[in-house]
């Protein structure tokens, strides 16, 4: 089931992407009365998600299994299993598997957790983009070509 731009997600909710997939685990309130969001997301060998930040919710993603390469604003980031990060409000981030295994990972998303709320500076897709007004975006930007290029250079180089 295909999550549309401004819709609640759903507990079940699922959807193939060029990188991966993800599945709805939870929703509801918090403590605080915001929404919260708690999904799983695999991430494929050589995947890599846009590039991108929300102006309405955090997020907490903690690697299950595989590992993790992070851009998170001006810092790249490699997390193991049991490992977490956060992800503040307005971050410039990305997550990407420069591994050979899937990589899991919980997301906790607290506040208005909706598809619109993306904002993408990079994106394989072809979607559309922000304009890169901000240092952290444009350091973000150097992280997440240098992290595409190691992956074209693993898929193009042959397997021993």
């Amino acid at each position: 089931m295909t999550q549309l731009a401004g819709d609640e997600y759903k507990v079940g909710d699922h959807d193939v992407r060029p990188w991966g997939e993800y599945v709805v685990t939870g929703v509801g309130r918090n403590a605080q009365g915001e929404e919260f969001c708690t999904k799983d997301i695999t991430v494929k060998p050589s995947g890599i998600l846009s590039l991108q930040s929300h102006d309405e919710r955090r997020e907490l993603w903690t690697v299950k299994s595989g590992v993790l390469t992070v851009v998170l604003d001006e810092q790249r980031l490699t997390l193991q299993p049991g490992e977490s990060v956060k992800i503040p409000l307005r971050a410039v981030h990305c997550m990407a598997n420069l591994g050979d295994v899937p990589c899991v990972v919980s997301e906790l998303q607290e506040g208005i957790c909706r598809e619109a709320d993306i904002r993408r500076y990079v994106d394989a897709a072809g979607r559309k983009t922000e304009p890169l007004t901000t240092q952290a975006a444009k350091a973000s930007v150097a992280h997440y070509n240098a992290i595409a290029a190691e992956i074209a250079a693993k898929i193009a180089a042959p397997r021993a």
